[in-house]
This record gives C-alpha cells, structure tokens and sequence, in this order.
C-alpha cells in the first residue's frame, strides 16, 4: 500500500499514509523517550539508589543530604535502608546495598571507606533532671548518670564513646544497654531517672518531657565522624554521581577509582 503520492505539485500522503503516520507518531516519540531515559540512567540523573544507615535522619547532615539531592536529582529514586553495621555490610557485598552511611569510624576488606563528615553529640534527658537548665553539658558532669541505650546501632558506638571519655581510675560509667530501638529508650526517658547519648541526627524527632543539650569537652563541641563505604566494583552511574554530589558538598578529597571517573 503507498504511502506517498508524487505528482507535478509535489509529495501527498495517500489515505492509508495519513493513518500509517498517525499510528508512528506516538511509536517514535517513545523511543525517543526510551533513548533519552536511558542515557539518563546511563549519567546517574535517572534510575535508582539504594542507600542504608545505621543512625536517625530525623535532622543533621544525613537528612540535609538526602533532601539536597531529592531537589537537584529528581529522576533518581532512592531507597534507604537502615539497619545494624553487619546488615548493612552484607548488604555491600551482596550487591543489595550501593552505599552505606555509618556512625563512627569504618573499615571492612573489600570495600571502599571514606570519612563524610562530622556531627555534634547531646545528651538526652529529662525535662525535671537539674542539668535541663543548662544551654550546654561537659563530659565530666555526666560521671555519675545512669546511660540508657538500645543494644541495636547506634548503641554500641555510644557505649564505646562512653567508656572512652568517661573511666577514671578503673570505674567505669553506668550504661544500660536495652533491647529495645532507639525510639523506645528516647520515649521513656522522660519518666525515668537516667540519661541517653544521642547523635545530632536525631534531634530532629521530639519526645515527651525529654531535653537535648550539646555536650561539650575540652576541645570543645563533642563530635562523632560519619563514613560512607561502597564497592569500587560497583557499576550503578547513579552511585558515581552521589559520591560526586557529596564530594562536592562537603569539600572532601577522596578520590574515585578509574572506573567512576
């Protein structure tokens, strides 16, 4: 059937040409589409992420982060996940992780580990402890608190950061660890007579008669460091881009193996 008549005027669709083109518009305006969102995916502005954490992005920079890059990448989806360090490790090496956000310091074989950036840490306490009415509360007088902290992550890093900063001659703080989530510990302390350890990340989430304050030592401001592992193998464009977005958001220096340049 022809679809195209010549004549002496020019060139004219036949009847059954004016149809076929109909019906071949909307066919090459989605493989159009298709290319388009393939070379997307293909530069890390399309596709999907699977980031896993094992703190709270109730506030801090993790949340910030997450937010910044939702705004200017908004053809990425990304899936977080969070769980304890081992899961999420696992999860590495599986494949079902891309990145993984940790507190503290982090180093595995086989996985790439860089320092992200730092956080401040608060005591939580209740709203009737006396130290409430301070702005700001120094490591020497938590010395005689009883610590309450989930036995999950981020427990196990506040506990070692306790035992660090606060043994004296041999004795050691009072920590209580609970099998219970982070959540549970922080929405009883009101009611209790003890004290809790929290990063700034999770400041963002507000419990009945339960106070933040910073934690202050010699130096200053408490902090705790936060690291990002990955697999160098790992081939999703959406990961290079990331780690391009953080590098750049925080000033850092690592660099990317060949494969992510």
């Amino acid at each position: 059937m022809p679809i195209f008549e010549r004549s002496r005027s020019g060139v004219t669709t036949t009847l059954a040409g004016g149809t076929f083109l109909r019906s071949a518009k909307p066919m090459v305006a989605t493989a159009d589409n298709m290319v388009a969102m393939m070379r997307a995916a293909g530069q890390g502005r399309a596709g999907g992420l699977k980031l896993g954490h094992n703190s709270s992005v109730s506030a801090g920079n993790l949340r910030a982060t997450l937010m910044s890059w939702h705004e200017a990448h908004p053809g990425v989806e990304v899936d977080c996940v969070e769980a304890d360090r081992s899961v999420l490790l696992a999860g590495l090496d599986t494949g079902e992780v891309d990145m993984a956000i940790l507190m503290g310091a982090a180093g595995h074989n086989g996985f790439r580990c860089e320092t992200l950036w730092s956080e401040r840490m608060l005591v939580a306490l209740p709203a009737s402890h006396a130290l409430a009415e301070r702005d700001l509360i120094h490591w020497t007088d938590l010395r005689s608190e009883r610590f309450h902290l989930p036995v999950a992550d981020p427990g196990p890093e506040m506990r070692d950061m306790l035992l660090g900063r606060l043994s004296v001659s041999g004795t050691k703080p009072d920590i209580r660890m609970t099998q219970t989530s982070r959540e549970t510990v922080l929405s009883i302390l009101g009611g209790s007579s003890g004290v809790s350890i929290v990063c700034e990340g999770s400041t963002g989430a507000h419990y009945p008669d339960v106070v933040y304050r910073p934690i202050h030592g010699e130096q200053g401001p408490a902090l705790i460091g936060y690291s990002g592992c990955w697999r160098d193998e790992n081939s999703n464009p959406a990961l290079r881009r990331f780690l391009g977005f953080i590098k750049a958001r925080y000033a850092l220096s690592f660099d990317f193996p060949p494969r992510f340049e």
